[in-house]
């Protein structure tokens, strides 16, 4: 059974958005060993200057990296990334897997983003969508796009 982590920046503050990521991290238990590591984000005055935000970055990218295992295929979720349908994504998790990763790790950064040092350790820059939506949302979204995945490559009947 494949390992995938999550490591994310920030706790849910919403209880509808906390029942969401329960309600997928139950489905993903037939699929995958989900693990997910919340770190706190460096806390910043508002309207932060850049030199402010690109240290806060730094001190978090230090943290996030303590929890990404040696050989893990990482997808690093930001702005810039790549798109892609989910069929792609699902044939993409299953290669990760056949070449022998002992994990998958994705990595959802604060509200100012990552680091480049974390986004040049991923094998993959992901973006879920040109759309701008809440950070909070990301985690749900990223969980219903695994449990998707994972549907998609067992032949289950929830992808249509």
């Amino acid at each position: 059974m494949i390992h995938v982590e999550l490591i994310v920046l920030g706790k849910l503050k919403e209880p509808y958005l906390r029942d969401a990521v329960a309600e997928y991290q139950k489905r993903l238990q037939a699929f995958c060993k989900l693990q997910t590591i919340e770190l706190t984000p460096y806390r910043l005055p508002d309207d932060p200057a850049d030199a402010l935000i690109s240290d806060a970055l730094e001190k978090e990218a230090a943290e996030i990296e303590k929890h990404i295992p040696q050989n893990a295929f990482v997808y690093a979720l930001c702005i810039e990334g790549k798109t892609m349908p989910s069929e792609q994504f699902s044939a993409q998790l299953e290669q990760a897997a056949v070449q022998g990763s002992s994990s998958v790790v994705f990595v959802i950064g604060s509200s100012f983003g990552l680091s480049e040092r974390i986004k040049r350790r991923a094998n993959v820059r992901l973006s879920m969508s040109p759309m701008t939506f809440p950070h909070q949302l990301a985690r749900v979204m990223l969980l219903e796009q695994l449990y998707r995945a994972f549907q998609i490559r067992s032949g289950g009947k929830y992808h249509k």
